[in-house]
C-alpha cells in the first residue's frame, strides 16, 4: 500500500509501528515522506497514493476520489499557525502587513486558508505579495529580511524566538476565540475504493502501539525531524497528537465543516458537499 505523509514528528510517531510491520494484519507500506504542500499536490494529481496526509484546506479538490478518515490527522487547540515578523517590525499590529511580502507554507495549506480569512478582517487593503516557501525556510527568510512576515506551522511554534522573531498573530487563537472550535490542520485521507474501516483500524493500532511504547519510535522520529532536539520533538508530539488524532468525533467534524463552509462562502475553495466529509 502506498502512503505519503510528512517527516514531522507527529506523523512519524503515529505511523512508526505500521511502517515497521508492528501492526498485525496491516499491509506493508511504501512510504513517501514529503512536505504538506507536496502531498497536497500528490492527492490532487493522477495516480496519487492510497493513503495520504493533506491539509484540511485541500479537501475540496480531492473528495471525489478520497474519503476523510476519522483518525490519524492533526487537529487541536493551542496549535494553530503563527504570523511572525523580525524584531519589532510588527509593533504596528496587523495593519503593518498592508502591501507587504508574506511567505506562506503552501497555496492550499490550512495555514494559508486561515491567514486569508484573518487578513480579510484585520489587514486594510490586504497584503502585497504572497511567496510560497517550504515551511522550514520561512523563519530564516524573515530573519534575513528577504520577506516582511512569515506564516509558520509545526515546530516553529517552539523555535521562532531563537531566530529573533516576534509573534504578530496566533491564528489558532483567533480561530478558537471566534468559533469555540479546535483548529483543523492536517487530514488523513484514503482512496474511496479501499477498505476504509480497516485502514482506520490499522492507523489506530499504530497510534496505540506508539503510545504504549513511546521509546520505540524515537530513533525513527528523530531521523526525520530535521535536526530538532528531543525536547522540541516531544513537545511537538504532545501538542499535535491528541484526542482528535484517535477520533475526530462530532467536535472535530464540526470544526472541519465550519472551516470549509466559511471558505466556500468567501470564494476561497471550490464548493464542497460538507456531508461527504462524514462518509
Amino acid at each position: 500500500m502506498k502512503i505519503a505523509f510528512s517527516p514531522c514528528p507527529n506523523d512519524t510517531f503515529i505511523f512508526h509501528a505500521w511502517v515497521h510491520g508492528l501492526v498485525p494484519g496491516a499491509p506493508r507500506l511504501e512510504v513517501t515522506y514529503a512536505d504538506i504542500d507536496v502531498t497536497n499536490g500528490l492527492a490532487a494529481g493522477p495516480n496519487g497514493p492510497d493513503v495520504v496526509k493533506i491539509s484540511y484546506a485541500a479537501l475540496p479538490w480531492v473528495l471525489s476520489e478520497y474519503a476523510l478518515l476519522p483518525c490519524g490527522g492533526a487537529l487541536g487547540r493551542g496549535c494553530g499557525p503563527l504570523v511572525l515578523t523580525a524584531g519589532d517590525a510588527g509593533a504596528g499590529g496587523p495593519a503593518m502587513l498592508s502591501g507587504r511580502r508574506v511567505a506562506v507554507p503552501g497555496e492550499r495549506s490550512t495555514a494559508y486558508l486561515l491567514f486569508r480569512l484573518w487578513v480579510a478582517q484585520n489587514v486594510p487593503g490586504g497584503v502585497g505579495e504572497i511567496v510560497i516557501m517550504p515551511f522550514q525556510d520561512i523563519m530564516p527568510a524573515v530573519r534575513d529580511g528577504k520577506i516582511d512576515a512569515g506564516l509558520v506551522i509545526h515546530e516553529a511554534r517552539f523555535t521562532y524566538p531563537a531566530y529573533g522573531l516576534t509573534l504578530l498573530a496566533d491564528l489558532g487563537g483567533w480561530w478558537e476565540a471566534g468559533t469555540g472550535l479546535p483548529v483543523p490542520l492536517g487530514a488523513i485521507i484514503a482512496r474511496r475504493s479501499l477498505d476504509l474501516p480497516s485502514i482506520a483500524g490499522w492507523i489506530r493500532a499504530s497510534l496505540k502501539y506508539a503510545r504504549a511504547h513511546p521509546g520505540a519510535s524515537l530513533e525513527y522520529v528523530l531521523g526525520h525531524a530535521q535536526e530538532l532536539s528531543p525536547g522540541v520533538v516531544n513537545a511537538h508530539i504532545n501538542l499535535y497528537v491528541n484526542e482528535f488524532t484517535e477520533n475526530l468525533g462530532d467536535t472535530g467534524y464540526k470544526a472541519v465543516e465550519t472551516l470549509l463552509g466559511r471558505a466556500v462562502r468567501e470564494g476561497l475553495v471550490p464548493k464542497v458537499d460538507l456531508a461527504a466529509l462524514r462518509r
